[in-house]
């Protein structure tokens, strides 16, 4: 008889040592579709965390009630980040308190150049991302930095995107599938720079469809099915583990 595997080792247990940003028992809903369901996890300072999970597993709605964006019609539980509790917060609250979310669309401006679109986003006065460290953390920007947002390449639009994340000195950095539609060259400047930003401290939850490009990238690992948590542990343990990969991420 065949028995189906148990990879949930970790899952829906929050970690032991001290984090920095805690989900406790979080439930999501939209309508009556019950999308996030009770999960819990820790993320500790400057880690990089790979959100991973088949389509519909809830990845994107985790990123989103975590940033307080679109918060579901229903939620429970509790959010912290170094120990401030963001589960009441509306979404620019919980951007002041140090989350940064780049979405999927990269939402850049209509009708601002790239700058523009920093200066929007930057606290005054930057206490650690000024406008010139960003151009010199992206070369590229700083070369079209009178250019509009919009008319900017794909990868360039998704360099504009973190770097106006970064722009609110930010704790913790969410990512929405921030590869999808570059090609392999971008996603390796891409990847470059999210190795530097982690290097400056700052938290990373990464939500991508390329499974292994992401996991070559991250710490540690979650991954959701139908809402719930079925794996906790680290990034080398999914790409050593042939059936977790076939189970979760038909890879």
């Amino acid at each position: 008889m065949n028995v189906k595997p148990d990879f949930s080792k970790n899952a829906n247990q929050a970690q032991t040592a001290p984090a920095f940003l805690s989900v406790w028992d979080m439930h999501s809903y939209y309508g009556e579709s019950y999308i996030v369901q009770g999960i819990s996890f820790n993320v500790h300072e400057g880690e990089i965390l790979a959100l991973l999970g088949r389509n519909g597993a809830g990845k994107t709605t985790t990123l989103r009630s975590i940033a307080r964006m679109d918060v579901p019609q229903v939620q429970k539980g509790e959010i912290w980040l170094d120990h401030q509790p963001l589960h009441n917060m509306k979404s620019y609250e919980a951007s002041v308190a140090g989350l940064g979310l780049v979405p999927e669309d990269r939402c850049i401006i209509p009708g601002l150049t790239v700058e523009e679109n920093l200066q929007l986003a930057q606290i005054a006065p930057p206490i650690g991302w000024s406008i010139e460290r960003l151009y010199e953390l992206f070369p590229r920007l700083g070369e079209r930095r009178k250019q509009e947002g919009v008319t900017l390449s794909g990868g360039e639009q998704q360099m504009l995107a973190i770097a106006r994340a970064l722009a609110r000195d930010i704790k913790v950095l969410l990512l929405d599938e921030p590869y999808e539609g570059l090609a392999p060259v971008i996603v390796d400047e891409i990847e470059k720079t999210l190795r530097i930003i982690k290097e400056q401290g700052i938290t990373t939850i990464l939500v991508e469809q390329n499974a292994v490009r992401a996991l070559q990238l991250a710490d540690r690992a979650i991954i959701l099915d139908t809402g719930s948590i079925v794996f906790d542990g680290t990034a080398a343990e999914v790409l050593e583990n042939e059936s977790l990969r076939a189970e979760y991420l038909a890879i």
